[in-house]
């Protein structure tokens, strides 16, 4: 049975991962606790020196779809 989160997974680079922690009005520290994860990964994820991945990257993508958030990359 397909994933509908692995099929249509956005690639989650440091803009839209702010874009969205800002869309939810979180900070790090509240964004990392819904995660399960530390605030610094949340801070290296948005300053690019990481990029989440496997269930990390599924998470962003079910909390985004439930908040409704749509991110339009700029071109």
């Amino acid at each position: 049975m397909p994933n509908k989160y692995h099929a249509e997974r956005p690639q989650w680079d440091k803009e839209r991962i702010q874009a969205l922690r800002h869309h939810l009005k979180l900070t790090q520290q509240e964004l990392a606790e819904q995660l399960g994860t530390r605030q610094q990964t949340i801070s290296e994820w948005e300053t690019g020196m990481y990029q989440p991945r496997g269930a990390s990257a599924t998470l962003l993508t079910m909390i985004a779809e439930k908040a409704a958030f749509k991110y339009e990359a700029k071109p």
